[in-house]
């Protein structure tokens, strides 16, 4: 992997993208003239939530410090075509390129899944398990990407690329980006200016429910803040078990998407979760009728302070930002988290987009890889919270141990068979993806 693609800018671009969950961590840097920064928030997650103890030491975080061989679970439609080729490829999404993973636990009767594998077995039950044994060769540094940090990234990567686009294509795109920023503004610069001030604008949630259609990442952080807010308040039994073993309870998001969105099944797609305030509350009360008192004040507080952190600029004024009568330079200079967010989506749904899929999206893996193979970091996990999604490096250049695996009436795994891959930083074919299946399976090459 050549390092030489990380220039400075782009380093710093990588590492504000990620989350440090170290015993000393460095904290992101907020705009100014917000409520509390990035310090005062995880300080408060930590120490004054039921289960905010697991975002200093859980078992993942703990995994990754021991420096031990790391253990995967991974489920697969193409078990068949993965044993043929021996080679495993790069897949896009919230972990940007590496292979969605959940942690396995070495115990003396087999690989114990984290709740998040054990959902994925009981909920998956048409896919493969493979098993994957990774040797980091040194504690790995909990550096979690954030995924709703990316939009910095995204604009850099749209201005890198941008001469693959017509001006036909070209035009349309930032027009429309601007456009629809313009026709949200009165609910994103209610956003600002509740970031600003300790008391949230009245029924917020109502107000952004009603803006996700027109600006889809609120919707991503829409849904990772309810996320949050269920698993690190969350007391029932089934919380207290998973905590019980180092773990946030990941069941608790899962029911969340499939019961807001119809179609998660086929699409993972959060652009798709607006649920307004009534019925947030009714959702969160099938899930934890004990979690409802507390979910709309809640989201109401930390929703506005995590858009202004990934929309501005970092070292901006949150205080000088109005999106009403924007333009497309000014978004880059004072937004360029929510400039890049909306670019991505937009371009994420045009015509041409599996045509530039191979280079816009693997732009941006090979950057991510060569981040973390430049700071041995072998197995990259979510880090919006450390909840249980973590990644395969597809670059570790001390490559992976496979097994086929199987579960036993006591949910652990035991592999079976082994046999040979070689990782490779090249990102899957589009059409063999859920967002491919799903959107563009007529789309001719």
């Amino acid at each position: 992997m050549d390092h030489d693609l990380l220039t400075p800018d782009v380093v710093g671009l990588w590492e504000d993208a990620h989350t440090d969950y170290g015993p000393r961590p460095r904290f992101r840097t907020a705009p100014a003239g917000l409520v509390a920064g990035d310090a005062e928030w995880r300080t408060h997650l930590a120490e004054e939530t039921p289960n905010g103890w697991l975002l200093r030491g859980g078992s993942l975080l703990e995994t990754l410090a021991t420096g031990s061989p790391i253990y995967l679970m991974h489920t697969t439609t193409y078990l068949k075509e993965m044993r043929a080729s021996r080679q495993l490829y790069q897949a896009a999404g919230c972990l940007v390129g590496a292979l969605y993973c959940a942690l396995l636990t070495p115990e003396p009767p087999g690989l114990r899944p984290h709740n998040l594998g054990a959902w994925l077995l009981a909920n998956k039950p048409h896919t493969h398990t493979v098993v994957f044994e990774v040797a980091p060769g040194g504690p790995v540094a909990p550096l979690g990407i954030d995924y709703l940090q990316l939009g910095r990234v995204h604009l850099h990567t749209y201005r890198q690329h941008r001469a693959l686009l017509t001006p036909a294509e070209d035009e349309p795109l930032r027009r429309e980006a601007v456009e629809r920023i313009r026709r949200a503004a009165p609910v994103l610069d209610m956003l600002l200016a509740a970031a600003r001030r300790c008391t949230p604008a009245d029924r917020i949630l109502d107000q952004v429910a009603a803006a996700v259609p027109l600006v889809p990442f609120l919707g991503y952080l829409y849904f990772e803040t309810v996320s949050e807010y269920l698993m690190l308040h969350s007391t029932s039994l089934a919380t207290k078990a998973c905590a019980q073993t180092g773990e946030l309870n990941n069941h608790l998001y899962k029911h969340l998407a499939f019961s807001a969105v119809d179609s998660m099944g086929q699409l993972f797609d959060l652009a798709l979760f607006h649920p307004d305030q009534d019925r947030l509350l009714e959702l969160v009360g099938q899930i934890e009728p004990d979690l409802v008192d507390g979910v709309a004040d809640y989201v109401g507080q930390r929703l506005p302070h995590l858009f202004a952190c990934a929309v501005l600029d970092p070292i901006g004024d949150a205080t000088t930002v109005i999106f009403a009568g924007t333009d497309f330079d000014t978004l880059a200079r004072t937004a360029p988290g929510l400039l890049g967010q909306m670019l991505f989506r937009l371009l994420r749904a045009s015509p041409r987009y599996p045509q530039l899929f191979p280079l816009v999206e693997q732009a941006k893996a090979t950057a991510a890889s060569s981040f973390w193979t430049a700071r041995g970091i072998a197995t990259p996990f979510n880090g919006v919270i450390p909840k249980g999604e973590i990644g395969l490096n597809l670059a570790w250049p001390a490559g992976v141990r496979a097994w086929t695996a199987e579960v036993c009436e006591r949910g652990l795994l035991h592999p079976v068979e082994e046999f040979g891959v070689t990782l490779v930083p090249r990102l899957a074919d589009l059409r063999d993806t859920a967002l491919g299946r799903a959107r563009f399976a007529r789309t001719t090459t």
